[in-house]
């Protein structure tokens, strides 16, 4: 998308083997989605930086906070998976509810092991940005300086080549 642009990985992360994304719902509601490249991802955070706050985890640099984080029932095998952030949805357990989201902040939304053997590369977005989405389109860093918003099922076919 125009305008955004994505923070480079430092060494202390753990491998990507899988692909995250927003997209949105039928009736407008944000949509996690994580494509699984190979090993597995257990979860999903999503967070923001304000210079403070507490650490997640590991992965997740001093300063963040959680703006929104869950955990699936099982681990998600290669291929992709959705759901909806901010109600409930079969088969994840939220750890913390979705926060409501500010116009003047860039998220980041990414997948995790809780063993940290994998991650998910992540996207970063503003509400601008989810504010473009339609349903069926996913906005997802596309391997270069910036993310990119195409169809669910190019996601499907292509992410894991960004890798």
């Amino acid at each position: 998308m125009a305008g955004l642009v994505l923070t480079g990985t430092s060494a202390c992360t753990v491998p990507h083997d899988a692909v995250a994304g927003i997209s949105v719902t039928d009736d407008g509601h944000l949509l996690g989605v994580i494509l699984v490249c190979g090993h597995h991802i257990d979860g999903a955070t999503l967070y923001h930086s304000e210079g403070r706050g507490e650490v997640v985890d590991e992965v997740i640099a001093p300063g963040s906070v959680p703006s929104g984080s869950w955990t699936a029932d099982r681990p998600l095998e290669s291929g992709l998976a959705t759901w909806p952030l901010e109600s409930p949805a079969a088969g994840w357990g939220t750890d913390t509810p979705l926060a409501p989201l500010s116009a003047e902040t860039t998220y980041t939304f990414f997948g995790w092991t809780h063993d940290s053997s994998s991650s998910a590369q992540a996207v970063e977005f503003t509400l601008a940005d989810r504010a473009r989405l339609t349903p069926g389109k996913v906005l997802h860093f596309n391997g270069g300086e910036s993310a990119a918003v195409v169809p669910m099922a190019e996601f499907q076919a292509g992410a894991c080549s960004t890798l």
